[in-house]
């Protein structure tokens, strides 16, 4: 099987904790850019392995594609690739888009997932992060999807942000969880170099949540959804039985991915990532000239060894270490199985048969246990 990404990079304005590539433009330069986009999925179209199975429009914020834009986009892939086989089409919106003509269209197209970048239910807190809409719109937008018939919802949530209280973040989850939808993935504020959040916090003029408040909003996140009956099966994602998300899914299990639009990224499920340039420019004008702008890389074996250990022991199901060995040898898996022993023993990590999981402790401080647990320089 295999996924399509595709990057909408159009926001009308930028989240002040966004390292994404995105950028504000009108309908003539969205016009050409889907064009573009259907003309490199019909360049790389044999870069596919198996079945499309899940195809998934993210952003930026593809909501702000006008109809027949977004029509035409889908049109144009499915000329360019065989979306047959599709099991599961998500697209991304922000709430104070959602409107009965935009699902309408949705479904149309054989839409049958929505993420919505919630983010928060409170107003206070959405306005120091710049989102463009209100909690009261969040909610508005979940009950309109309900009425035009989606029947699986995913929001995303964040926490530690600046002045953010442990009560407020579980008013948030309560929200989240009292309204039913199918899935929930929840972030903690991060600060990457070169936002605006991050310039703020370089001025003094923000302070990031003590570590020990991060880690508590986390354990009632965690706490909260599962009484709801919420499946935890990947650090920052919650679903109701049945209704993980398989696009996501695939990422985590190196399952094939073809990314198609600026910044995008590719997989080929074996040693080769691709990536698209994060240059409106530079992408458009070299499909306009019959050219792929794409990157590649060959990754090595002690790469591929790290990223399958990261991805897997991110997710519910761990890492089993036989599988390991069959694709990189007894002596990895040796190794791995004297690192792993300290955190058997200190409790972050636990054991059944050959599969290693994280502890709920070892979610905490993932990615210290995480990184020790690399291949060897």
């Amino acid at each position: 099987m295999a996924g399509i990404y595709v990057h909408i990079p159009f926001c009308k304005r930028k989240c002040i904790y966004c390292d994404f590539y995105s950028l504000a433009c009108g309908s003539a330069m969205m016009d050409r850019y889907v064009s573009a986009v259907v003309k490199e999925a019909g360049l790389r179209s044999g870069e596919l392995v198996g079945e499309v199975r899940t195809l998934y429009v993210g952003g930026g914020t593809p909501s702000l594609l006008e109809k027949p834009q977004f029509i035409g986009l889908i049109d144009g892939l499915s000329h360019a690739l065989d979306l047959s086989k599709l099991q599961e089409f998500t697209v991304e919106v922000n709430p104070d888009d959602v409107t009965t003509d935009l699902i309408d269209a949705y479904k149309a197209t054989g839409v049958n997932r929505v993420s919505m970048g919630v983010q928060s239910f409170d107003d206070q807190d959405l306005r120091f992060i710049n989102r463009r809409h209100t909690a009261r719109q969040a909610l508005d937008a979940v009950r309109v999807m309900r009425q035009g018939d989606i029947q699986n919802i995913s929001i995303d949530l964040i926490y530690g942000m600046p002045g953010q209280t442990l009560d407020k973040w579980r008013r948030n989850v309560d929200m989240a969880a009292s309204l039913g939808v199918q899935h929930i993935s929840a972030y903690c504020l991060s600060y990457e170099e070169g936002t605006p959040l991050w310039r703020m916090r370089e001025r003094g003029e923000v302070k990031e949540v003590e570590e020990e408040l991060a880690v508590r909003m986390y354990e009632v996140l965690v706490e909260q959804l599962q009484q709801a009956g919420y499946m935890h099966y990947e650090i920052s994602n919650f679903a109701l039985p049945g209704f993980e998300s398989k696009h996501n899914s695939s990422y985590w299990d190196g399952t094939p991915y073809l990314g198609l639009g600026a910044a995008a990224h590719s997989y080929d499920g074996g040693a080769v990532r691709s990536f698209n340039p994060a240059d409106m420019e530079r992408y458009m004008g070299g499909l306009e000239a019959g050219v792929l702008p794409c990157e590649r890389e060959q990754l090595g074996l002690a790469e591929q060894y790290d990223e399958m250990v990261m991805l897997a022991l991110r997710t519910s199901r761990g890492l089993d270490v036989e599988e390991l060995e069959r694709r990189f040898g007894h002596a990895e898996v040796e190794l791995f199985r004297a690192k792993a022993e300290r955190f058997l023993e200190n409790g972050t990590m636990e054991r059944e048969d050959s599969v290693y999981r994280l502890a709920r402790s070892g979610v905490m401080v993932s990615n210290d246990v995480i990184s020790e647990l690399f291949a060897d320089p």
